[in-house]
């Protein structure tokens, strides 16, 4: 993580979504991959991180869309540094609206689609403002509506039905038992599915493997955001305790170095 004076991270309280809202300087956070979608908005400057074998740039306005499993980095693309707001939502959330469809998908990582925008934009105020659970919920519908509506590759229809049932049985298989070992046995057994068939469903589905899962798990690959870059030192940039609100409601947490007076951007 760079140590720059003028790097900041913002986390938004939980809620099934998690939020976002950061700046650097320079360099901001090495190779490492989400089970989840990342999906932002560059607000200043130019970002830029590698991503699926090339070196992709955002500029303000644009809508970064990266798929879980997909390894990608970041920085800034000028001396200027740059800031955004991003959000990590699980394909299980997203599936519901899909209708257990193949997950959408954007190749190169950037769009400028007006439906995405809005859609992202809808649920990245709620850093400001919580959304309640009704909300939340239509931004996530509106979310997977558009992300199908802007994906560039589309499964023919005359694929097999995917089991999102069964790749669901599997996920939380995997989620209660990634301190144990799992083998293929045990998850054709909890599937119902052959191998083949599993792995290619739970991929189409949500969008990584069960290897990549449990690996991720047992060897700390996987990272919930850049708040938690495993290259940041625990001690000099950990989390600012959340201050508790007086209607009881957690704030954003902002962890910053010491004496840095910059406020969070709003969503323009």
């Amino acid at each position: 993580m760079n140590d720059s004076a003028g790097d900041w991270c913002i986390v938004a309280p939980p809620s099934k979504i998690e939020q976002i809202e950061a700046r650097f300087q320079g360099h901001a956070y090495s190779m490492h991959r989400h089970d989840t979608f990342a999906i932002g908005v560059t607000l200043e400057g130019v970002q830029s991180f590698h991503y699926r074998r090339d070196h992709r740039h955002s500029l303000p306005g644009t809508v970064m869309v990266l798929h879980p499993d997909e390894a990608h980095d970041g920085h800034a693309g000028d001396r200027r540094g740059f800031h955004y707001r991003m959000l990590y939502i699980a394909p299980s959330l997203i599936q519901p609206a899909l209708g257990g469809k193949a997950l959408p998908y954007v190749t190169g990582g950037l769009s400028t689609d007006p439906r995405l925008s809005v859609a992202v934009r809808s649920l990245l105020f709620s850093l400001e403002a919580p959304l309640d659970a009704l909300e939340e919920n239509d931004g996530i519908a509106d979310l997977a509506a558009a992300l199908e509506a802007s994906s560039d590759t589309r499964i023919s229809r005359t694929r097999l039905t995917l089991d999102y049932q069964a790749a669901s049985r599997v996920r939380a298989y995997l989620d209660a038992h990634r301190i144990e070992g799992v083998t293929l046995d045990d998850l054709e057994s909890v599937s119902g599915q052959e191998r083949w068939t599993l792995s290619r469903d739970f991929h189409a589905l949500l969008g990584t493997s069960p290897y990549f899962l449990l690996s991720g798990f047992n060897s700390g690959l996987l990272q919930d955001h850049v708040c938690s870059d495993s290259d940041q030192d625990q001690t000099q940039d950990a989390f600012y305790p959340g201050l508790e609100a007086p209607d009881g409601r957690q704030e954003p947490r902002r962890r910053e170095p010491e004496g840095h007076t910059a406020k969070p951007g709003k969503m323009r």
